[in-house]
């Protein structure tokens, strides 16, 4: 079965974290997502820029709405995900629990299927 793990950071930690720190984290995420692969679970991983370069797009009634971002009304924003291929929810858990992002942000893991469900 196929999880997503998504990566929800508060809006503005970025900033307050620093570039060289940015990194450093940046790159525990590399590591982490490398043994993921090496396991044999990984389908797709990446991570999102700041949601300040981010736009939302609905379609109602025929118009379309363009919202630039950032998002004054979302505390959070999805910095990233992990795609990953386990046998159980219990695996997918346990693996969130290992992701250094769950240190200084939410994991929140959807197991994927059909939008009726």
């Amino acid at each position: 079965m196929s999880y997503v793990l998504m990566i929800h950071e508060p809006r503005g930690q970025r900033a307050e974290r620093g570039e060289a720190a940015g990194r450093e984290v940046y790159d525990r995420m590399v590591q982490f997502a490398a043994g993921l692969k090496e396991r044999g679970v990984l389908l797709a991983v990446e991570s999102l820029v700041s949601d300040d370069r981010g736009v939302r797009v609905q379609r109602r009634h025929q118009k379309t709405q363009l919202l630039d971002g950032p998002f004054a009304e979302a505390k959070e924003m999805v910095g990233g995900f992990f795609l990953l291929n386990c046998a159980t929810q219990e695996e997918a858990l346990a693996i969130a629990a290992e992701c250094p992002a769950a240190e200084w942000a939410t994991v929140e893991v959807r197991e994927t299927g059909p939008c009726f469900l």
